[in-house]
């Protein structure tokens, strides 16, 4: 999502830790680069003008200007105030009632309903038992739309065609204490736009639950107008949190930079895919150390936690370190990269990564292309690609079905790939493992 915001204040930045020493100009010049990148990424511009005022103040203080890497120390002040505003640190749930009841409203088409089945499926992996309930009585397909992500989660679903949205809400409390479920997550019904009678709805469904949580979907595609929903809902409802659908969206991002300074309220989970996995924690840090391309080493390392193989995980950490990653590796790896998602999603989180990453995404037809094309090479070419000349290249070609341009451009993305993952290793090597030392 902040691919052209990363890209613009990676290259401003970058100006400065190119300097060795700096003046007060060099910080103020640079500083209006930044917040005409923000304004053009559609963050609120009351949100621009405080953050820039307290970058300001900091960067020109004298323990900057007189440090010996002050270029470096302006750009951990921007990742510090970036990641102030979108709320410092992780807001978690409460999940302290039994059951406890989470409450998901928002607008028709922000992905409410997808978002509660991904709810479902990340609580499921923590090891509780959710129930998901259908109180949008108004729209049948929403209510199938649950059903479906409930037989696919294999997770219960009440929704009783007889009540309305009210009386079903109450019920469910019920329902799921018969039924041992720990964590009642309620799909609330949403409108095109905000309107009396539907926020009269949700307070009246909120008086008869006692949610522990009031989660607001909001499409991070909307822009600034994203603010203002929220500020609309949580002075009706009292909004616990939000969850920003679309994130791996190519929209300009400045709705995730500006929530919670506006509405008051965490941002808690970002929805970054279509699949059920695809929603992960919101951790502004890591947000921020995104944005200015430093990678989110962290979140790639826990979706692996939570997705790979960890014995081929800990074999793959291992020959990064040694940076002897192969071609047979990739091919290993290339059904874990389908369960994390595509592999530029994975390469975006790496530090120095960031933007770079367009040509080599990888998804559907391509991998099935780029395995044929793997599996008709000798075990020595997939250890030692250089000895790929272009006699064997055509017999790849001719034994995967494929032209030799489509080999010449696999054996290109895999020197990418490789060299990404060697500095990984330096990187390992240099700060102890993955997690913590990085600084992201």
């Amino acid at each position: 999502m902040f691919e052209s915001l990363t890209g613009k204040l990676t290259e401003v930045l970058d100006q400065l830790k190119g300097k060795g020493k700096l003046s007060e100009e060099d910080v103020k010049e640079a500083l209006k680069e930044v917040k005409m990148a923000l304004l053009e990424a559609d963050v609120n511009y009351k949100v621009v003008k405080e953050l820039i005022g307290n970058i300001e103040e900091k960067a020109v203080g004298k323990e900057v200007m007189e440090s010996l890497t002050p270029g470096q120390q302006v750009i951990k002040i921007v990742r510090d105030e970036l990641a102030e505003i979108m709320g410092e640190e992780r807001s978690d749930l409460n999940l302290s009632s039994d059951p406890a009841v989470i409450m998901v409203v928002g607008l028709q088409g922000s992905g409410k309903t997808t978002t509660c089945g991904k709810l479902a499926r990340r609580l499921k992996g923590d090891g509780q038992g959710p129930l998901l309930v259908a109180a949008d009585t108004y729209r049948p397909a929403a209510r199938e739309q649950l059903e479906k992500l409930g037989d696919d989660l294999e997770l219960p679903v009440y929704a009783d065609r007889d009540q309305g949205p009210e009386e079903l809400a109450a019920s469910s409390i019920d329902r799921a204490e018969s039924d041992g479920s720990d964590v009642v997550i309620l799909d609330t019904a949403g409108r095109l736009q905000i309107d009396e009678e539907m926020m009269d709805e949700l307070v009246r469904i909120k008086g008869k639950i006692d949610p522990d949580e009031i989660l607001l979907v909001a499409d991070a595609l909307t822009g600034q107008e994203a603010t203002s929903i929220a500020d609309e809902f949580d002075d009706r409802l009292g909004v616990t949190g939000i969850i920003l659908t679309k994130m791996d969206g190519d929209a300009r991002g400045g709705a995730a930079l500006s929530m919670v300074q506006v509405s008051g309220q965490p941002v808690k989970f970002a929805g970054v895919g279509e699949k059920l996995d695809d929603l992960e924690p919101f951790y502004p840090e890591r947000v921020a150390g995104r944005i200015l391309g430093m990678g989110d080493v962290l979140s790639l390392v826990e979706k692996a936690e939570r997705e790979m193989d960890q014995d081929k995980a800990a074999e793959l950490e291992e020959k990064i370190k040694k940076k002897k990653f192969t071609l047979q590796d990739f091919l290993d790896q290339l059904d874990e990269v389908r369960n994390m998602g595509t592999l530029g999603e994975i390469l975006d989180k790496l530090p120095g990564v960031g933007n770079k990453v367009d040509d080599l995404d990888l998804e559907g037809d391509e991998i099935d292309r780029i395995e044929a094309i793997i599996n008709s090479m000798t075990p020595e070419e997939r250890a030692n690609p250089k000895v790929i000349d272009g006699s064997r290249k055509r017999r790849i070609a001719r034994g995967s079905g494929c032209e030799v341009t489509e080999v010449n451009d696999l054996l290109e993305r895999f020197n990418k790939v490789k060299k990404m993952m060697d500095n990984m290793g330096s990187l390992q090597k240099k700060f102890g493992g993955l997690p913590g030392g990085l600084g992201v």
